[in-house]
């Protein structure tokens, strides 16, 4: 089987080994899918060296055909993205001839046009992964919406299954609500019992960028250590916003009591995961907010806002707390559970048991069921 992967994701080959890197969270996903196949093509922009958070894919027969990446933040950017869009369309109309799997990742610029294009393979076998909100009543880019539409459209969209976060109301037959995974069923160990005794331990696991708020995590923090709670964050990422939490720790002298660890390796998380009471995500956007997922599975409860899939995945409170993002009604809502260690202690093992259905293990098999 020829399977072939439309994306933005930026993408390098090695000459003249003929390795492809990219993202490797995402480049981790399609060595599972890739699995299954014989042949795998890949059309996505490229770039011009590794980062240090990508990786190879493992599949030897691939190809990778580079196209530009485009966008419309600008007007030059626009006119640009009119110019080039026969030529990206062209090449993408070439591949889907050969593929006998066409798999669209969206949303992105060549998701949507990856969209459009697939509107004239009706009899070949197709899904497409949404890894962002699928929420309808979320506020999204236009482009976000247009292929949420098309998705959505059985007529447009036949013999294709596509893949989005949570369980949303009112959707088509091929919607399939799916999930992704950190852990094997071999990491279904039992996580210690936390007492919740002082000082607590929070932790922020992502991108310090103002998307994700990290500097709103800092803030609940101090506001419950000024009421009574002695506590500690620790930041796991890097980011622009790192020099303004930098600025927050020192004038507030937080030394002692909030740590920036950078980026580290899965095993380092892990071991925070561990350590910590909370995790807090803040986030203004999400698909599956992996990180979530990753600290219930060691009995870590979420502190997160109510987007995307999120709600689901807390049962609406039940397995986490729903923060409101405003400060003063947070402090609330958080200072008043710590007083309830047993309900403390109740939520961690619901979300324990909650995502332990999820394994790569699991994973795996569902893809192996769409290819």
């Amino acid at each position: 089987m020829r399977f072939l992967i439309i994306s933005h994701a930026l993408h390098y080959r090695e000459e003249p080994i003929d390795l492809v890197y990219a993202y490797a969270p995402y480049v981790r996903e399609m060595n599972m899918w890739s699995k299954h196949v014989d042949e795998l093509e890949i059309v996505a922009p490229g770039k011009n060296s590794i980062d240090r958070i990508d990786t190879a894919y493992e599949i030897k027969e691939i190809t990778f055909r580079e196209i530009p990446a485009i966008d419309i933040t600008s007007i030059t950017n626009a006119l640009r993205a009119f110019v080039l869009t026969p030529f990206i369309l062209f090449k993408i109309f070439r591949a889907m001839r050969r593929a006998d799997h066409i798999h669209l990742r969206c949303p992105g610029n060549i998701g949507l046009l990856g969209c459009f294009a697939q509107v004239f393979f009706p009899r070949k076998r197709k899904t497409a992964k949404y890894a962002g909100n699928w929420d309808p009543s979320s506020k999204q880019p236009w482009s976000y919406r247009l292929q949420k539409l098309i998705l959505a459209n059985e007529f447009l969209t036949r013999n294709m299954q596509v893949l989005v976060y949570g369980h949303w109301q009112s959707t088509s037959k091929n919607i399939k609500p799916f999930f992704t995974a950190t852990y094997t069923d071999a990491d279904d160990v039992e996580v210690p019992t936390r007492k919740y005794d002082l000082p607590l331990r929070f932790v922020f696991v992502g991108a310090l960028v103002p998307g994700k708020r990290p500097v709103y995590a800092l803030e609940l923090v101090h506001e419950l250590i000024k009421n009574g709670f002695p506590s500690e964050l620790h930041f796991y990422g890097d980011g622009p916003e790192r020099p303004k939490l930098e600025e927050i720790i020192i004038g507030n002298e937080l030394e002692k009591m909030v740590y920036l660890h950078g980026n580290q390796t899965m095993e380092n998380v892990r071991k925070s995961y561990l350590k910590s009471h909370f995790l807090i995500l803040p986030s203004r956007s999400e698909g599956w907010p992996k990180v979530v997922a990753e600290a219930m599975w060691w009995g870590v409860i979420p502190m997160a806002t109510p987007i995307s899939c999120v709600p689901w995945m807390l049962d609406h409170g039940k397995r986490g707390i729903l923060l409101e993002t405003v400060l003063s009604q947070d402090r609330e809502k958080v200072g008043t559970l710590l007083l309830d260690k047993a309900r403390l202690k109740a939520i961690s093992k619901d979300a324990v048991t909650w995502s332990r259905q999820y394994t790569l293990d699991r994973f795996e098999k569902e893809i192996k069921k769409l290819i």
